[in-house]
């Protein structure tokens, strides 16, 4: 647990940054030092999630203002990915409903204000695919439990930024939850399915 300053406003902006440098550290460990390095650009990337609300609708939203590090070397076959989501960007369109998922009965944004995605490894296609990054394997921490989960690529490019004048690569990523493995499992016994599908969208900026 990281010790954070009393004051409220301080601390809600030490604990991401903190964070971040800490799974940095983890990731630099883990890959090539000849991997180039990447921060995610929180503009462009945040984590959106569909549920599915007793077979008649499907309730969404998304998560964003992510933070985090990639390190990415497709010659090498070499990849890692690091990235900090604040619970509170939580946005559904409803802000009734937003309240009601940062609550206890939820994800309890108070007490755990972030989650985080660590790669443990990531697959690649052959040097000819259209699609370089097929999937991305890692451990999801979220609401005080860690589980691993696989991210499975449907985009993913590099390309010259001419308004950031410099590389950005990123790709979107899908996956299926079940939310009861985070003890986030209200209204499961009434019907409200625990399966939860993400949709991930990555961009990051080479350094």
């Amino acid at each position: 647990m990281l010790t954070l300053a009393l004051n409220p406003t301080i601390a809600a902006y030490r604990q991401p940054l903190a964070l971040l440098f800490l799974l940095s550290i983890a990731l630099l460990s883990t890959v090539s030092s000849h991997a180039n390095s990447y921060l995610i650009v929180p503009d462009n990337s945040n984590v959106r999630f569909e549920i599915d609300h007793f077979n008649t609708s499907t309730n969404s939203g998304g998560f964003y203002n992510l933070t985090g590090q990639v390190e990415y070397d497709p010659s090498a076959k070499i990849g890692a990915v690091t990235m900090v989501i604040p619970i509170n960007s939580i946005n559904t369109g409803n802000v009734a409903f937003d309240n009601v998922l940062k609550s206890a009965d939820f994800f309890e944004a108070k007490k755990y204000p972030l989650a985080t995605f660590t790669s443990t490894q990531w697959y690649f296609a052959n040097d000819n695919s259209e699609l370089p990054v097929t999937k991305v394997d890692g451990n999801l921490t979220m609401h005080g439990q860690t589980h691993p989960i696989t991210l499975t690529a449907t985009k993913f490019n590099c390309y010259f930024s001419f308004i950031a004048k410099k590389q950005v690569c990123g790709g979107d990523f899908t996956t299926t939850l079940d939310r009861r493995k985070w003890d986030i499992d209200k209204y499961t016994l009434l019907g409200i399915t625990e399966k939860v599908v993400l949709k991930v969208q990555i961009e990051a900026a080479k350094q």
